[in-house]
């Protein structure tokens, strides 16, 4: 019985909760009943957990996979954007670019690592740390629990990015009026750049979402662009916000902010062709924002990225506010 250990010291070796090893005796785990007691044999539990993982680990990262094949590789829900699998000890979590109002972010930090910020669970009111799979995400770095990421730029296309940790401590953000976890999570090992294809293909996706929204909910979402999406590519990519570009688009009603004139021509929708511009450039640190973003005719635009003229800085500043 040398070999064998009791559930405490199992639980403190392979880094799982109570819960998860109940529900991994279920699934076949291996033990010896002693008495009343139970007892396992760690070398037999480690090959049963491989057993378990070898599924993941044929993954390939940057490869799309359905909703049933995730579900049936990590033995979890089809169901939520975070899925928690006893089963194999993992937390899957989903960036889905397709759905909701509020979009996760890719940045890069002051590390000039790729970062993503990821927003909990809770579609109603103030999201709560310790609620499911928020409080899972966030002690994970402690609780033995290994985290996957899928990305959707499409739907139904789930891209595996691959396994994930916490890259910061969470914080809180106020979106619509109510508190949100935000977890910054980045890739561990083998890093996955998206094609610049699919950054373009979802950003022509979110012009036309953008376009068909109400004045009010562009107003919404474009109030909501606090931070500037980044991430990498083949190179550094800047992610604008869509409903941002729109706003602008929307407010300067087909007259260019700077020069005062109608637009030079229309677009093949119809619409006064006007581009839009920031203010303060994102080169230099701008935000992408309503209040930093206005729209100029080509001219123009030309115009402020040739001289960027203090008086005209001043004007389109104004006109932002």
């Amino acid at each position: 019985m040398e070999s064998y250990i009791d559930s405490k010291t199992l639980q403190q070796m392979f880094g799982i909760s109570r819960t998860t090893l109940h529900r991994m005796e279920i699934e076949g785990l291996p033990f010896l009943l002693v008495g009343r007691k139970k007892r396992y044999n760690p070398e037999e539990v480690r090959v049963w957990l491989d057993d378990r993982q070898r599924g993941i680990e044929d993954l390939i990262i940057g490869k799309f996979y359905s909703n049933n094949e995730i579900a049936k590789v990590f033995k979890c829900s089809t169901q939520g954007g975070m899925r928690r699998s006893h089963s194999t000890n993992t937390l899957v979590i989903f960036s889905d670019h397709t759905k909701g109002i509020y979009e996760d972010k890719w940045i890069i930090n002051e590390h000039g690592e790729e970062v993503l910020l990821y927003t909990g669970m809770g579609q109603e009111g103030d999201q709560d740390i310790e609620f499911g799979q928020n409080k899972t995400l966030n002690e994970s770095r402690t609780n033995g629990i290994r985290v996957y990421l899928f990305e959707a730029l499409k739907p139904g296309e789930h891209i595996f990015v691959g396994q994930v940790e916490l890259a910061d401590k969470p914080f809180t953000d106020n979106q619509a009026g109510r508190k949100v976890w935000i977890f910054p999570v980045r890739v561990v090992g083998k890093k996955y750049y998206m094609p610049e294809r699919l950054i373009e293909e979802k950003e022509q996706e979110k012009e036309k979402i953008a376009r068909k929204l109400s004045d009010q909910e562009l107003l919404d979402r474009a109030r909501n662009a606090e931070r500037l999406g980044q991430r990498i590519t083949t190179t550094k990519t800047y992610e604008r916000d869509k409903f941002v570009s729109e706003y602008a688009k929307r407010r300067a009603n087909g007259t260019c902010q700077l020069c005062e004139q109608s637009a030079p021509f229309e677009d093949r929708l119809g619409r006064p062709y006007l581009e839009t511009h920031h203010i303060k450039w994102l080169s230099k640190g701008g935000e992408d924002t309503i209040e930093n973003t206005v729209a100029l005719c080509p001219n123009c635009h030309k115009k402020m990225h040739t001289l960027n003229l203090p008086e005209d800085v001043r004007k389109l500043q104004m006109l932002a506010q």
